[in-house]
């Protein structure tokens, strides 16, 4: 078998570190190196490769092909078993399992982790997994003593507020786009001019095009550039400014479990001028239920509160604290919520940078489908409670505890 890979890939051969992120914008080749990569790999006895993306409902449609195409060109095929989940060499059993982390009923991190004898962990469009704590409990499932162990990360930069940005780039002091081993990780990025020749003419000249046309885009989608602000992002309407009381003032709440935090989250809506303008007075993980309600009583005093209603019992708790009713939830109504606020503008308080943070990496998961990502949602959906509750009852009045 010939590897005819850009020498960036070469540390895969020198390097012991146990992290290997792999960075790159497209048409930079990064998924066929790495594929080619993983099948050199199982002509080593002993190894279990786990390869992951965040969905992966099928793999032998979505994934295996691509192999598949790779060892017909390495014409090594015969060599190969190929099943609807595994490729496995017959020379020595060493296979490739493939798994999605994500799955119609939710994750099934504790199946990956029951998965014995994984010497690397492959994760394919990492970008797509926000939960470090999933992250955090895969890896150290990674422990076989018969091989060197390694996490490889294949992904195309999103937002710097990514954990594997902040992880291994901010926290490290590491320079994005750096090619260099540091402590335990090693980091290869490559770019289409990595593997230029072999792409076409006419999509080269489609990148010269975009160079020219649209350079922001060209610095991510092509260069793989991190970005401060995510691209597709559901809310582009909003502005930071002081806020203001029009009219009624009116609370929303979401809760938080594990490390995501509870919110509460200050509006007045001028209707006349289509204007809705947002405070966050709180954003805290961990909190009990009686600390919340010293909260509320502090911030909201006896204005009303439009607590998350996937939780009825706290809500029932915190109403003898506090002027608390549950959000009207139903099927659409996240959608219904988010075309609400899209509706008006936005004027964000300068000193709520949680809710501005998640405008800025709040996006479409599929926008074909209206269905936005389940991560940097918790204030915005406790705004999205308040303003739903008073936009779908018009005529509220005063309210009072009773």
């Amino acid at each position: 078998m010939e590897l005819s890979l850009s020498s960036k890939y070469r540390v895969f051969h020198t390097s012991d570190a146990r992290y290997f992120i792999v960075t790159g914008g497209r048409g930079s080749g990064k998924s066929f190196a790495i594929n080619t990569i993983l099948l050199m790999l199982t002509y080593q006895a002993g190894h279990t490769i786990l390869f992951t993306r965040y969905t992966l409902r099928a793999a032998a449609i979505s994934i295996i092909p691509e192999f598949i195409e790779k060892l017909e060109l390495l014409n090594v095929s015969q060599e190969f078993k190929i099943t609807r989940d595994e490729i496995i060499n017959k020379g020595n059993g060493s296979k490739i399992i493939f798994r999605g982390i994500k799955t119609s009923s939710g994750d099934q991190t504790a199946n990956l982790k029951s998965l014995q004898g994984i010497t690397t962990w492959v994760m394919d469009e990492a970008e797509e997994l926000n939960d470090e704590d999933i992250f955090d409990k895969i890896d150290l499932s990674v422990r076989n003593k018969a091989q060197d162990n390694r996490v490889i990360l294949i992904l195309n930069p999103t937002t710097k507020e990514h954990f594997i940005y902040q992880r291994w780039f901010e926290s490290r002091g590491i320079e994005a786009g750096a090619n260099i081993t540091k402590e335990d990780t090693s980091y290869i990025h490559t770019t289409y001019k990595d593997n230029i020749e072999n792409l076409s003419p006419s999509y080269i000249k489609q990148i010269e095009t975009m160079q020219k046309r649209r350079p922001e885009r060209y610095k991510h989608t092509i260069l793989g550039s991190w970005l401060d602000k995510a691209e597709g992002v559901i809310f582009d309407n909003w502005i930071v400014g002081e806020f203001k009381q029009v009219g009624k003032i009116v609370f929303g709440q979401d809760y938080g479990f594990s490390n995501d935090p509870s919110t509460l989250v200050k509006t007045s809506i001028d209707k006349s001028n289509k204007v809705i303008y947002v405070q966050l007075c709180f954003y805290q993980p961990k909190l009990t239920t009686s600390e919340i309600a010293v909260l509320n009583k502090k911030f909201a005093a006896n204005n009303l509160i439009v607590g998350d209603s996937a939780e009825p019992r706290l809500i029932t708790e915190l109403s003898a604290h506090c002027n608390i009713v549950p959000a009207i939830k139903g099927q659409g109504s996240i959608t219904y919520g988010i075309s609400l606020l899209q509706d008006y503008d936005l004027v964000i308080d300068p000193e709520s940078t949680d809710i501005i943070k998640e405008l800025n990496n709040y996006c479409w998961l599929e926008k074909k489908s209206q269905t936005p990502v389940d991560n940097f949602n918790h204030a915005i959906d406790a705004l999205r409670y308040a303003v739903s509750y008073q936009l779908q009852n018009p005529h509220l009045g005063e309210y009072h505890l009773y």
